[in-house]
């Protein structure tokens, strides 16, 4: 029984759209109450040893039709009934899963019972699911049927994807129970939104308002952004109202509280007002992502009128949800809600503490329901003096050797360099990225000789062009664009770089910069023997990884701190990582079945591997970033800013964090990579190609680590003897010529 005091105070919730109530809440009511007998989900008592998950009572209670009616308040009579059908269903699968598979820890049943439901789900409405055997398989099947013949196949299967992993994620929390293990906070979210079903209500808004999401833009960063900041606050704003009965009564150990806890090692009231300044920051990504990507999406993809207006009935409608969903939370006996305060205005101060000495509390709480904790991420001053950095003590299980062909490397690479024009003067710009001191301080070659300690001399000498050029690349960048807030010309560069990796052999234009000279030479000495899957997983990692480049850009234009979660995975696209794991895979052989990587184990394993190599970077170069370079996209200083925490307590947590993610990467490998491996029955030279591209992981995060540790681009020396402003000297010199090298610099259009 859940305990009558509440651990924690509900914060002040930001809460910036008023939610609304469809005007058909009492015949859905009447009608979710009929479905859910229908379907045996009320009046079947055979679910849980005779004892009935639901009783009329508690469905009653909870009352999802109410749900319904304040997410989708613009819905139809049926269309109501159909969303608050589903709704009914996902609820009732939660509980249910609880009572059967997690209380009791019966992962075989649970695995067997969570893959049947794939069959209740057919992309062709032609197919004919197998016959129910249960409330939830059967509430399935005649929800599909009322919904698959009204949408699009690309929306059937987005939503059939996303319906999937609602269920069978749960799998993850079922290990995770039954090893009494709590996830880390980057693992937490990425899971949380499989298992927490909120990309499931996005996809369900578009069916509701009529709006699908055209195709070619539903892969984009701005419409991914959109619905993953809708699912994560939907989560955390559920994890907040939910912790008592989740964690206090079910024993669950999925939630964000919780999990900052023991993270950070604070109070329940400090994780509460944590996760929730999480939740008000992903809210205000929604909106900065509506406000500033979505009209220059629309152009860049010439969306007709019609199709605009489906997109903005789109973002309209997963506001709808955040707010109908606040005001449900507040409602729901579900939930924790005693004593909370729903106000939207500055009067709400009457409902709290008065007289000498509250006002600061009062003044907090407005703050945080006004959402002005926002202008923290715009005005922030860069270039500030920080000084080096303490390092921590890195956590390191893995091992690498230095490749003995690392000499030949460094010759191969620096020629290489010089012949692409890397080393040189721009011309027309008269400044130059890198000479040939800066080449050597940066030891690229060093790098790859410990992250490929087995490779050939040949291989090596290829690595280390790769890494050198991605290197130089994310140094030319910002030099021409960064400072010039140049993005039209930043996405004309970016754009063309497309052009110089062509999947079917076709000439390439010719190149007019030492970035697409280098990409050039790189893709025709790599791409030959490649198959045509290798060249498109490559040449997709690049353009991610250049493309991620324009995010940083349009940041800066804002002065804007990144969002802590937004900032983590775009950072796996920055440091690019995908990179050089494209060609680990490659370099395995094509043994591996592709669809391993797409896997939650794979993916787990990738990220974690990810995280920590830019996680790394972040901390070994603040001090280059910050003070030298104007930075805004460094993880210590995302830490700093969320948590109003000077550099020392910051770099302590990307260090934990690189920590937990490197154990999570050794659990992956120890407990779930067997698994898969039974799962997809790899034979003996298949799971011995896997295990050999996980140990190239394992020497790539230790190579990275073993690189940053000893050259000197980082060390301040050498920071104070190459700052920018040096190399304004290789442009015109002589009285009156100031002007002409700060505009070189700062009005490049490459």
């Amino acid at each position: 029984m859940t305990s009558s005091k509440q651990p924690f105070e509900l914060p002040s919730f930001y809460v910036p759209w008023p939610a609304r109530l469809n005007p058909n809440l009492e015949a859905a009511r009447v009608h979710s109450k009929a479905w859910a007998y229908e379907m045996g989900i009320l009046g079947s008592e055979q679910e849980a040893e005779q004892s009935p998950i639901w009783d009329e009572r508690k469905f009653d209670s909870h009352d999802y039709a109410l749900l319904c009616a304040y997410t989708h308040p613009d819905a139809s009579e049926p269309m109501l009934n159909l969303v608050t059908d589903w709704y009914v269903w996902v609820f009732f699968f939660d509980d249910h899963f609880l009572e059967i598979y997690k209380r009791s820890q019966d992962m075989a049943g649970a695995k067997e019972y969570l893959y049947r439901l794939r069959a209740f789900m057919p992309v062709n409405p032609q197919e004919s699911p197998p016959e129910s055997t249960n409330p939830v398989e059967r509430g399935l099947a005649n929800l599909w049927s009322r919904t698959a013949p009204n949408a699009s196949e690309d929306w059937r299967m987005r939503f059939s994807e996303s319906t999937k992993n609602l269920l069978e994620e749960s799998l993850w929390e079922l290990a995770n129970i039954s090893q009494d293990r709590v996830a880390n906070p980057i693992e937490y979210i990425e899971m949380r939104r499989k298992v927490g079903g909120a990309p499931w209500s996005a996809n369900l808004v578009e069916h509701a308002v009529g709006a699908e999401i055209p195709s070619e833009i539903a892969p984009t960063r701005p419409m991914r952004v959109l619905r993953d900041t809708f699912a994560d606050s939907v989560h955390l704003r559920n994890d907040i109202f939910s912790y008592q009965r989740e964690v206090e009564d079910e024993g669950e150990n999925a939630n964000c509280i919780l999990v900052l806890e023991r993270f950070l090692n604070v109070n329940t009231q400090e994780a509460a007002n944590l996760t929730n300044e999480l939740l008000t920051s992903r809210m205000q990504q929604f909106e900065n992502t509506a406000i500033t990507e979505l009209p220059s999406l629309f152009e860049e993809f010439g969306l007709t009128p019609d199709q605009r207006v489906k997109v903005v009935l789109y973002a309209k409608g997963l506001q709808d949800w955040q707010s109908g969903g606040h005001e449900w939370h507040m409602r729901s006996s579900r939930y924790m809600n005693q004593r909370a305060d729903n106000s939207r205005s500055p009067t709400f101060v009457l409902g709290k503490p008065t007289g000498l000495g509250t006002s600061a509390a009062r003044l907090s709480s407005l703050v945080n329901s006004l959402g002005l904790k926002r202008l923290k991420k715009f005005t922030y001053v860069p270039y500030q003096p920080v000084g080096p950095v303490t390092l921590p003590e890195f956590y390191m299980p893995f091992s690498t050797r230095l490749n003995p062909h690392v000499d030949a490397a460094r010759r191969h690479a620096k020629a290489w360099a010089r012949q692409m024009g890397i080393l040189d003067v721009l011309p027309g710009v008269g400044i130059f990225i890198w000479d040939d001191h800066k080449f050597d301080v940066a030891d690229v070659p060093l790098c790859a000789a410990y992250i490929h300690p087995d490779a050939s001399g040949p291989e090596l000498n290829l690595t280390a062009c790769w890494l050198v050029w991605g290197t130089y690349s994310d140094d030319f960048f910002p030099a021409l664009y960064g400072h010039s807030r140049n993005m039209v010309g930043a996405k004309v560069f970016q754009a063309r770089l497309s052009a110089f990796m062509p999947l079917d052999g076709s000439s390439t234009p010719v190149p007019i910069n030492p970035v697409e000279r280098g990409l050039a030479n790189l893709w025709s000495r790599t791409t030959g023997s490649m198959s045509a899957i290798a060249q498109r997983n490559l040449r997709q990692a690049i353009e991610e990884m250049t493309g991620s480049w324009l995010w940083e850009l349009a940041n800066q234009i804002q002065n804007r701190i990144p969002d802590p979660i937004d900032y983590v995975e775009m950072r796996r696209k920055t440091f690019g990582s995908d990179l050089t794991m494209s060609l680990s895979r490659f370099a395995q052989g094509e043994e591996i079945p592709p669809e391993i990587f797409q896997t939650r184990t794979m993916e787990g394993i990738n990220n974690s591997a990810t995280d920590f190599a830019g996680l790394t970077n972040d901390i070994v170069s603040y001090q280059r970033e910050i003070e030298f370079e104007g930075e805004l996209h460094n993880g210590v200083l995302v830490v700093q800013n969320f948590l109003d925490c000077d550099i020392p307590p910051a770099v302590a947590v990307v260090n934990d964090l690189m920590t937990s993610r490197m154990l999570q990467f050794q659990h992956l490998v120890a407990t779930e990579l067997p698994v898969l491996c039974d799962d997809f029955d790899l034979d003996k030279s298949s799971r011995k190609q896997l295990y050999g591209y996980v140990e190239k992981l394992e020497q790539w995060m230790c190579g990275i680590l073993k690189w940053h540790l000893e050259v000197d681009r980082y060390k301040e020396f050498e920071l104070r003897n190459s700052s920018p402003a040096k190399r304004l000297l290789h442009g015109p010199t002589g009285l009156g010529t100031s002007a002409t090298r700060i505009g070189s610099l700062w009005g490049a259009k490459g």
